[in-house]
């Protein structure tokens, strides 16, 4: 009669954690808040613009803050799924809080930002300050 031997077999365990990780990215329990909500940011001679994509939202569901010259956008999107009558067979549509922050360079007049939401897009215009002629000195040195 052979003996059963039960040891520890490291590509189970590896294949497990696989489909783990699997089972989560295809079914995330949560809202991804790390690219959300997705931006573009551009450059002019006069400004630097975000646009944010916000889809559902409306604009009382977003605050904008700035501190320490930093910009963050907040909010958070609801739905309610608890209707009676609905039998859900895929939800796709995210829910939950969500912030995305942004750094602004020196030359941004932060008195003067404007936001303005239109059709799902956040966009906030970050007027540059104006630049007076730079004044170059040269210093001798001893």
């Amino acid at each position: 009669m052979l003996a059963r031997r039960n040891y520890f077999d490291p590509f189970v365990e590896l294949q497990k954690e696989i489909d783990r990780l699997f089972e989560d990215f295809v079914r995330p329990s949560r809202f991804d808040t790390t690219h959300f909500p997705k931006v573009d940011v551009y450059e002019t001679d006069k400004e630097v613009v975000i646009e944010a994509e916000l889809p559902g939202l409306k604009k009382d569901d977003v605050k904008i803050t700035i501190e320490d010259n930093v910009l963050t956008i907040k909010g958070e999107r609801k739905f309610n799924r608890e209707d009676k009558g609905k039998n859900y067979k895929i939800i796709e549509r995210a829910e939950g809080y969500f912030e995305r922050s942004f750094g602004l360079p020196e030359y941004v007049d932060v008195e003067k930002i404007k936001a303005k939401f239109n059709d799902g897009v956040l966009t906030i215009e970050l007027p540059k300050k104006e630049t007076k002629d730079k004044k170059v000195i040269d210093i001798h040195v001893e």
